[in-house]
């Protein structure tokens, strides 16, 4: 249910197209309306999200290189949930982490995780304005919003 009291539906959704040799970035922005939020970005895009499920949308998009994610009832509306790097294997995240660890910057340090309806090998930083930064690969799609097939409250930000 979206915080307008309209039932969201799942619409059709896109392929998921697998992140560049390059990688790309991600967009996690927190919506009022998720239906509206879907309907928007898939006519700027011009592609239906790759994943739809309660309080959350994900697009994959070719062109420019973007993860775009959706999250409804997390944080208020119009504001920035975390900002990320897709990469294409779990060792070019342990590099990015050793890099960015070499240069003075704290991370999380790597971990396997569950999280936002996927099984990923992530590492986290913040920037020194507040801005969390997620550097992952996503392994495998999964039922629920943290590997359970309940459906959890998404709260206010999407991983640690």
């Amino acid at each position: 249910m979206t915080a307008t009291g309209a039932t969201t539906t799942t619409p059709e959704v896109g392929p998921d197209l697998a992140a560049p040799a390059t990688g790309r970035l991600q967009l996690a922005l927190n919506v009022d309306d998720l239906d509206a939020a879907i309907e928007f970005y898939s006519r700027m895009f011009g592609l239906r999200p790759v994943k739809v499920k309660p309080g959350y949308a994900n697009f994959a998009i070719a062109e420019p290189p973007l993860k775009l994610v959706l999250f409804s009832g997390a944080g208020e509306p119009g504001t920035l949930n975390h900002l990320g790097v897709e990469v294409t294997t779990a060792d070019a995240v342990s590099a990015a982490d050793a890099r960015l660890r070499a240069d003075g910057l704290e991370t999380t340090e790597v971990a396997d995780t569950n999280c936002c309806f996927a099984a990923k090998t992530e590492t986290w930083l913040e920037a020194p304005d507040g801005q969390r930064w997620e550097w992952y690969v996503k392994h495998d799609d999964l039922a629920g919003f943290d590997g359970d097939t309940e459906i959890r409250e998404i709260g206010s930000t999407c991983c640690p």
